[in-house]
């Protein structure tokens, strides 16, 4: 494949490293255990996005700024952990009962909400951004004069792989939670129980440092 190197090893490496439990992993787990199938959908197509837009920075040379300007990263990285913090407190404090039919009854409005918190939450993980600049490359062509499409490339490989992985997580996660969500004290539970990962994460986030 023009401009990139040991396609395979790169495919394999991705696949692992998609199957190792990470912050997005974890994301994507409390949405589907504490809100349903249909989040935890809506929450893997919008990690995915998030990465497919690290890989264009990564492709135009934005994250590699964004790595070496510790101002910028430490805005990029509190602005994420703070909204990462504000969804645990908004789930840790939800007290909504359980859904009778997982997604019928939500509305469109509230999954493009699903979509676009998880987008966010993955842009504002400068982590991800140091991930694409340091992995990525080590499958370009270094004779590679134009890199950007291989980067798009490698980066959308990954991104389906791992999209793949985290839609597989989310339904059965969510199907192995419906009879628990049926019990509005689990749900509530539940529901604490997520927003208290998401704190987790958020804290992880704003403890970040480049390297």
């Amino acid at each position: 494949m023009s401009g990139i190197t040991h396609f395979s090893t790169f495919l394999i490496a991705g696949i692992l490293l998609n199957l190792t439990p990470g912050n997005d992993t974890m994301y994507i787990l409390s949405q589907s255990i504490a809100r349903g199938r249909t989040a935890g959908i809506f929450s893997a197509l919008g990690i995915g996005t998030g990465i497919i837009i690290h890989t264009v920075f990564a492709a135009l040379g934005l994250s590699l700024v964004i790595a070496r300007s510790i101002v910028l990263f430490a805005a990029i990285k509190y602005v994420g952990a703070a909204y990462l913090v504000y969804l645990g407190i908004r789930m840790f404090l939800n007290k909504s009962g359980p859904r009778t039919n997982d997604g019928a009854s939500v509305r469109s409005a509230d999954h493009l909400k699903t979509y676009r918190d998880a987008v966010l939450t993955n842009l504002f993980n400068p982590k991800v951004a140091l991930f694409f600049i340091a992995f990525l490359p080590q499958f370009i062509d270094p004779h590679q004069e134009r890199t950007v499409v291989p980067f798009l490339v490698l980066g959308c490989t990954f991104v389906c792989t791992g999209t793949v992985w985290s839609l597989v997580l989310a339904t059965f996660s969510a199907s192995l939670s419906r009879r628990l969500r049926s019990n509005t004290k689990i749900t509530s539970l539940l529901n604490k129980l997520c927003g208290t990962v998401l704190l987790g994460l958020g804290a992880k986030i704003a403890f970040a440092r480049a390297k």
